[in-house]
Parts: C-alpha cells; sequence; structure tokens
C-alpha cells in the first residue's frame, strides 16, 4: 500500500508521519514535491538552499520514483504531501495507485502556527484551496488534527480500518528526536514534533487573530469548511 496523505503546513502531518514511519512494516518519504516547490517557485522559504541540495528538484524523477517500489523492503510506503507543492505542470497521474488521505486542521490554528515560523503567510502558503482541489481529484478519507490529538487511538484505528489497513498500537508514540526521512527543512519547522513522544492532548480554544491573519483565517474557511464536512 502507498498512503498519499494530503494536507497544508503546520497541520499535525509530521506527528502523522512519524506515526506511520514508527510501524515496522512502513517506509516514511517527507513532502516530495518541496524541493520541485521552491525550484519552480523561486519562492523564498527559510532553509530554501539547504533543501535545494539535499532534495531532488525535478517534479518528473519524483514521480517516477513514486511509481515505483517502496524503499527499504517494507511492505507500505507513507508520503507526507502538500497540495499546494503540486505546481502546474508536475505530474500527478502516480496518485490514481496512491490510496489518498486528507488531513485538516482549523485555520486560525494553522495561521497561528505557521506565524509563528515564517511571517505573513498568504492563502497560497497555507495551501487550503490546494486541498480542495486535490481532494476533488483525488478523494479520499479526511481527517482532522483536532480529533486525532482528542482520540488518538479511536481515530488512528478508525482511519486504518478505512483504508483496510492493519491496526499497530506502534503509531500511538515513537522515540523523540530527528528521524532519518526528516526533510533538510526539519531543523527550522519540527522543533515541537522532535520534543514529542507522541501525540499531543486536545487542543485548547481558537487563537484570537487579527488583522491580516483574521483576513486569511475568513479566506480560508470555507475550504476548510467543505472537507469538515465530509471527515470520518
Amino acid at each position: 500500500m502507498k498512503i498519499a496523505m494530503w494536507s497544508g503546513p503546520r497541520n499535525l502531518s509530521s506527528a502523522m508521519m512519524y506515526a506511520f514511519g514508527n510501524r515496522a512494516d512502513f517506509a516514511s518519504w517527507d513532502e516530495p514535491f518541496y524541493a520541485p516547490y521552491l525550484k519552480t517557485t523561486g519562492i523564498t522559504h527559510p532553509m530554501r538552499e539547504a533543501v535545494l541540495s539535499a532534495h531532488e528538484t525535478n517534479g518528473d524523477l519524483v514521480a517516477a520514483r513514486i511509481e515505483g517500489a517502496v524503499p527499504n523492503g517494507k511492505k507500505h510506503w507513507y508520503m507526507k504531501h502538500m497540495g499546494f507543492h503540486m505546481c502546474d505542470g508536475f505530474p500527478m497521474s502516480w496518485a490514481n495507485n496512491c490510496v489518498n488521505v486528507h488531513l485538516i486542521r482549523h485555520p486560525a490554528r494553522v495561521i497561528a502556527s505557521y506565524a509563528a515560523k515564517r511571517e505573513n503567510p498568504t492563502l497560497q502558503d497555507i495551501g487550503f484551496k490546494q486541498q480542495t482541489e486535490v481532494f476533488k481529484r483525488f478523494p479520499g478519507p479526511i481527517i482532522d488534527s483536532d480529533d486525532i490529538r482528542s482520540d488518538p487511538e479511536g481515530m488512528l484505528k478508525k482511519l486504518c480500518k478505512t483504508i483496510d489497513l492493519g491496526w499497530d498500537p506502534a503509531m500511538l508514540s515513537w522515540p523523540a528526536g530527528p528521524k532519518p526521512y526528516d526533510g533538510a527543512w526539519a531543523p527550522h519547522w519540527y522543533k515541537s514534533v522532535h520534543d514529542s513522544k507522541g501525540f499531543a492532548g486536545r487542543e485548547g480554544d481558537l487563537p484570537n487573530l487579527a488583522g491580516q491573519a483574521a483576513v486569511l483565517s475568513d479566506q480560508a474557511l470555507p475550504y476548510y469548511r467543505l472537507l469538515e464536512s465530509q471527515k470520518l
């Protein structure tokens, strides 16, 4: 089984990658199209040059690798994808042969978390519009990060059952620290998940946003609500 887990940034996506990566039967791949996205768009992101140096920047070659064998002799392959990384012209037919899953989080939480790492995010940066477009093309189960944090075992069991994957309690915890499959950008973005040994508890009230952050949340909210209405 090849799982394409689609989300935007700051969506519990790294913790989910660690959960699947802690299974003995899974290989993991962290944001395969991030370097091609950076090269194609020319956008300035933290650690841009390190990412471009460390990872394949050709989207066609990334897609070909996805269509190949699961690495490291593993039975399954978990791939963490960002919908907004899929620039026009990047191959996407490979997703037809994947189990596509969509991970969402309320935009107010996403924006508050993202802005702490990179200032003044845009709608393009947080990926809600692009994720709904990917979902329409490659539908699959939708899971909300808030539900996972509220009941990790229950939600992960539900997801595994939905995609016909056997349950493994190893998904509920992992060793602290960096992982060998982390992308080169991990030192900037992954401090919290590196400090973790499992899913954090339920989140508190939504953050109070003001100014452009509040405007951005309002722009993203309809896309989130569309996906939320169909979640597990």
